[in-house]
């Protein structure tokens, strides 16, 4: 038996319900996505074969995280928070809070090893800004870090990651079920399971494939995509990250004027 990743998208945040929201930094669950944690709390029937708990730096993939997987927490598992984990886009939504205000926000619950000063900033410059390559090279960052993570953890390591319905297109390298409209194929507090390709740990992009009985679960018999169809896919995603970009920036500097 390899490894087991478990890839979770945070339940829904109050950016979730309206575009305005979507100006609010760093939103908090709304009560439908605490409700939803709680429900992935019943569902998930593994807590006690947990071996790490890991989330996005945002309070709402901390916040879910905490809430889905309480048994782990309370056995005394701490979260910890990964920066290459957060969001795609320069909304104000996606925009992480500073490190401070999280470690006084969530104490000793959470590792904020990782969350230094800076890691908030997606200006062009940053490796967080949302060019498509910057993007899948954190993400393979990401993989990176999860595969030594789990070096020495045994077979049966298990890890749980919540993070972001458009990060986990660039982490999973699956665009099927990509909805322009909702920027992401993946719903609220959606819980897949994955494991590294490459069972030796050579491979040097850390490619991830979902597990027979996470694909059967969610899709019975179907075939999964070629790689030409992921590709196609893949384009789009890429052009619709970069309309959103713009639409953002267009957004926000009118908010600007009329202020």
């Amino acid at each position: 038996m390899a490894p087991t990743i478990h890839l979770v998208r945070h339940a829904q945040g109050y950016h979730n319900l309206n575009e305005e929201n979507q100006l609010i930094q760093d939103p908090l669950l709304t009560p439908l996505g605490e409700a939803q944690c709680d429900e992935l709390c019943k569902r998930f029937g593994e807590h006690d074969k947990i071996t790490y708990l890991v989330a996005s730096p945002m309070r709402r993939t901390l916040y879910t995280c905490l809430r889905s997987f309480a048994p782990a927490v309370q056995s005394g598992r701490k979260v910890i928070a990964l920066p290459d984990a957060q969001e795609v886009s320069i909304n104000p939504c996606d925009i992480g809070s500073d490190p401070d205000k999280l470690k006084a926000e969530f104490g000793d619950r959470v590792d904020f090893g990782l969350v230094q000063p800076g890691w908030n900033d997606k200006s062009e410059a940053s490796k967080y800004f949302p060019d498509p390559t910057k993007l899948a090279a954190r993400s393979r960052d990401a993989r990176l870090w999860l595969r030594e993570l789990v070096k020495g953890a045994g077979e049966d390591a298990q890890v749980v990651l919540v993070t972001h319905g458009g990060i986990l297109h660039f982490l999973t390298e699956d665009w099927d079920g990509f909805a322009p409209s909702k920027g992401t194929g993946w719903q609220n507090t959606e819980l897949r399971s994955y494991e590294f390709e490459d069972p030796e740990g050579k491979d040097p992009n850390a490619s991830l494939r979902e597990t027979k009985p996470s694909w059967c679960q969610r899709r019975g018999s179907e075939i999964p995509l070629s790689r030409a169809e992921q590709i196609q896919l893949q384009q789009a995603y890429h052009e619709r990250v970069r309309e959103e970009h713009k639409e953002v920036l267009a957004m926000l500097a009118n908010r600007a004027r009329t202020q």
